[in-house]
């Protein structure tokens, strides 16, 4: 498929894990309200919003308790649960490290995620990686979110290169089928919440970005 020349990374779950903390805190709330919530399936909304996704949670536990809720309550509840398990998230392992040698190595790098600007911004300032990206794509910039392929499709004309010319790096199922559609190499990285699934076509399937340096990944990958 010729020579890498970009690298693209999903941001939730994928550089800070927010996505287990998120489970943990609708789980909380399931629980305060007698109900369950299975991890597969509230797995279905990683990725996207929870408007796009097959799975909404505050439908899920409407129906579960068999009786209507008061939503924004509900959100307000979730936030204060959220915000406090996600303050002491910090950057996986590996994520600094393949940013750091994709600019040694003279790769473009892109971002594309389903979340708000307004939501990655302030985590990647706080972790010192705002100056690590070429190209910032969110929602707030599309039509589409994942898993439709617009993010990964703006991405790459942001950044000036085919989709046989870059990487992704994704968590989730529907961040997989995105980059997948706009042809992109795809390297998956599950983490607590998407594990269980199976990401059939990709290219590559690791367990922790650690596990690879940069350098064989491509490696890899330009052998495919």
């Amino acid at each position: 498929m010729g020579i890498i020349k970009a690298v693209i990374f999903d941001f939730d779950g994928l550089i800070i894990d927010t996505e287990t903390p998120s489970y943990h805190a609708f789980d909380r709330i399931y629980r305060e309200h007698g109900a369950e919530l299975p991890l597969e399936t509230f797995a279905q909304c990683i990725g996207t919003t929870f408007a796009n996704a097959a799975f909404d949670p505050y439908d899920y536990l409407q129906q579960t308790i068999g009786r209507p809720i008061e939503r924004q309550l509900i959100q307000t509840r979730y936030e204060e649960i959220y915000l406090e398990i996600v303050g002491e998230s910090s950057v996986l392992p590996g994520v600094k490290g393949n940013l750091r040698r994709a600019r040694e190595l003279g790769l473009k790098i892109g971002l594309a995620s389903s979340s708000s600007w307004g939501w990655i911004q302030p985590l990647l300032q706080k972790h010192n990686l705002a100056e690590s990206f070429d190209s910032f794509l969110t929602k707030n910039k599309v039509k589409r979110v994942k898993p439709d392929p617009e993010l990964y499709l703006a991405s790459l004309e942001a950044l000036g290169v085919q989709g046989g010319e870059a990487v992704s790096f994704e968590d989730s199922l529907n961040g997989f089928t995105a980059a997948s559609a706009a042809g992109l190499r795809t390297v998956v990285i599950p983490n607590e919440v998407t594990r269980h699934m199976s990401f059939p076509g990709a290219d590559l399937q690791l367990k922790s970005m650690a596990d690879m340096t940069l350098d064989e990944l491509l490696a890899v990958l330009e052998r495919t």
